[in-house]
Protein backbone atom coordinates (compact mmCIF):
# COMPACT_ATOMS: atom_id res chain seq x y z
CA UNK A 1 0.00 0.00 0.00
CA UNK A 2 2.58 2.29 0.99
CA UNK A 3 4.50 1.74 -2.59
CA UNK A 4 0.90 2.51 -4.33
CA UNK A 5 0.49 6.08 -2.04
CA UNK A 6 3.93 6.59 -3.37
CA UNK A 7 3.68 6.17 -6.77
CA UNK A 8 0.43 8.34 -6.81
CA UNK A 9 2.40 11.15 -5.03
CA UNK A 10 4.79 11.52 -7.54
CA UNK A 11 2.49 11.01 -10.90
CA UNK A 12 0.59 13.99 -9.03
CA UNK A 13 3.89 15.75 -8.52
CA UNK A 14 5.14 15.18 -12.15
CA UNK A 15 1.41 16.39 -13.30
CA UNK A 16 1.60 19.84 -11.36
CA UNK A 17 5.26 20.37 -12.35
CA UNK A 18 4.51 19.25 -15.74
CA UNK A 19 1.31 22.02 -16.04
CA UNK A 20 3.64 24.28 -14.32
CA UNK A 21 6.31 24.18 -17.20
CA UNK A 22 3.64 24.45 -19.71
CA UNK A 23 2.63 27.83 -17.98
CA UNK A 24 6.42 28.96 -18.15
CA UNK A 25 6.15 28.40 -22.24
CA UNK A 26 2.86 30.00 -22.23
CA UNK A 27 4.51 33.34 -20.59
CA UNK A 28 7.31 33.02 -22.87
CA UNK A 29 4.54 33.04 -25.80
CA UNK A 30 2.69 35.64 -24.41
CA UNK A 31 6.04 38.19 -23.01
CA UNK A 32 7.32 37.66 -26.89
CA UNK A 33 3.63 38.35 -28.37
CA UNK A 34 2.70 41.36 -26.46
CA UNK A 35 6.84 42.73 -26.39
CA UNK A 36 7.23 42.43 -22.78
CA UNK A 37 10.88 42.16 -22.52
CA UNK A 38 11.15 42.24 -18.80
CA UNK A 39 8.62 39.38 -18.70
CA UNK A 40 10.47 37.58 -20.98
CA UNK A 41 13.58 38.35 -18.89
CA UNK A 42 12.07 37.19 -15.49
CA UNK A 43 11.54 34.00 -17.25
CA UNK A 44 15.26 32.91 -16.87
CA UNK A 45 17.80 31.77 -14.08
CA UNK A 46 20.36 34.48 -13.63
CA UNK A 47 23.03 32.06 -14.96
CA UNK A 48 20.82 30.85 -17.83
CA UNK A 49 22.76 30.62 -21.30
CA UNK A 50 20.52 30.48 -24.22
CA UNK A 51 21.37 29.93 -28.12
CA UNK A 52 19.32 31.66 -30.25
CA UNK A 53 17.40 30.52 -33.61
CA UNK A 54 20.60 32.35 -35.21
CA UNK A 55 23.19 30.46 -33.65
CA UNK A 56 23.96 33.56 -31.22
CA UNK A 57 25.38 32.39 -27.61
CA UNK A 58 23.86 34.46 -24.69
CA UNK A 59 25.39 33.56 -21.05
CA UNK A 60 23.21 34.96 -18.07
CA UNK A 61 20.14 36.94 -17.47
CA UNK A 62 22.13 40.37 -18.04
CA UNK A 63 23.34 39.56 -21.54
CA UNK A 64 20.20 37.96 -22.56
CA UNK A 65 18.46 40.60 -21.33
CA UNK A 66 20.76 42.84 -23.28
CA UNK A 67 19.79 40.85 -25.90
CA UNK A 68 16.02 41.15 -25.66
CA UNK A 69 15.73 44.69 -24.98
CA UNK A 70 17.33 44.75 -28.21
CA UNK A 71 15.36 42.74 -30.83
CA UNK A 72 12.04 42.32 -28.83
CA UNK A 73 10.62 45.59 -29.24
CA UNK A 74 9.06 46.31 -32.92
CA UNK A 75 9.82 42.11 -33.84
CA UNK A 76 5.90 41.45 -33.63
CA UNK A 77 4.51 44.32 -35.09
CA UNK A 78 3.03 42.37 -38.58
CA UNK A 79 2.99 39.19 -36.96
CA UNK A 80 2.63 36.47 -34.17
CA UNK A 81 4.24 33.56 -32.20
CA UNK A 82 2.88 30.63 -31.37
CA UNK A 83 4.75 27.86 -28.47
CA UNK A 84 3.27 24.17 -28.20
CA UNK A 85 4.86 22.09 -25.41
CA UNK A 86 5.72 18.50 -27.17
CA UNK A 87 7.76 16.85 -24.67
CA UNK A 88 8.88 16.86 -21.20
CA UNK A 89 11.64 14.57 -19.87
CA UNK A 90 12.50 15.17 -15.80
CA UNK A 91 16.31 14.79 -15.12
CA UNK A 92 15.39 14.61 -11.38
CA UNK A 93 12.67 16.32 -9.87
CA UNK A 94 13.66 19.59 -9.80
CA UNK A 95 15.00 19.57 -13.83
CA UNK A 96 13.25 18.91 -16.63
CA UNK A 97 14.04 19.17 -20.53
CA UNK A 98 11.08 20.80 -22.25
CA UNK A 99 10.81 20.37 -25.88
CA UNK A 100 8.43 22.88 -27.93
CA UNK A 101 6.75 23.23 -31.79
CA UNK A 102 7.09 27.23 -32.79
CA UNK A 103 5.68 28.56 -35.33
CA UNK A 104 5.66 32.81 -36.54
CA UNK A 105 2.47 33.49 -38.06
CA UNK A 106 0.86 36.63 -39.80
CA UNK A 107 -1.41 38.08 -38.13
CA UNK A 108 -4.21 36.08 -40.14
CA UNK A 109 -2.75 32.83 -38.26
CA UNK A 110 -0.89 31.63 -41.18
CA UNK A 111 2.50 30.13 -41.16
CA UNK A 112 5.33 32.38 -41.70
CA UNK A 113 8.88 30.94 -42.34
CA UNK A 114 10.07 27.76 -41.04
CA UNK A 115 8.87 26.05 -38.10
CA UNK A 116 10.97 26.06 -34.76
CA UNK A 117 11.77 23.10 -32.11
CA UNK A 118 13.31 24.78 -28.85
CA UNK A 119 14.64 22.93 -26.15
CA UNK A 120 14.39 24.45 -22.98
CA UNK A 121 15.95 22.70 -19.85
CA UNK A 122 14.27 24.41 -17.00
CA UNK A 123 15.27 24.21 -12.92
CA UNK A 124 12.89 24.75 -10.43
CA UNK A 125 14.34 26.98 -7.71
CA UNK A 126 12.24 27.63 -4.49
CA UNK A 127 9.01 25.80 -6.25
CA UNK A 128 9.53 28.46 -9.24
CA UNK A 129 10.65 26.87 -12.52
CA UNK A 130 13.12 28.69 -14.73
CA UNK A 131 14.66 29.16 -18.30
CA UNK A 132 18.50 27.86 -17.38
CA UNK A 133 19.80 26.12 -20.43
CA UNK A 134 18.00 27.07 -23.78
CA UNK A 135 18.48 26.24 -27.84
CA UNK A 136 16.47 27.55 -30.06
CA UNK A 137 16.02 25.60 -33.87
CA UNK A 138 14.93 26.50 -36.60
CA UNK A 139 13.27 23.78 -38.63
CA UNK A 140 14.59 23.31 -42.35
CA UNK A 141 12.13 22.11 -45.27
CA UNK A 142 13.35 17.88 -45.91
Amino acid sequence: MADMDTETAVTAARTADTAALTQVVAALEHSQRNELPEEFIGLFRHDAIWTTGHGRRLTGRDEIAAFTREVLPGAMANRTVTYEVVDVLFLRPDVAAVRAHAQYRTLDGAPEGNPGSPLYVMAKEDGRWLLTACQNTEILPA
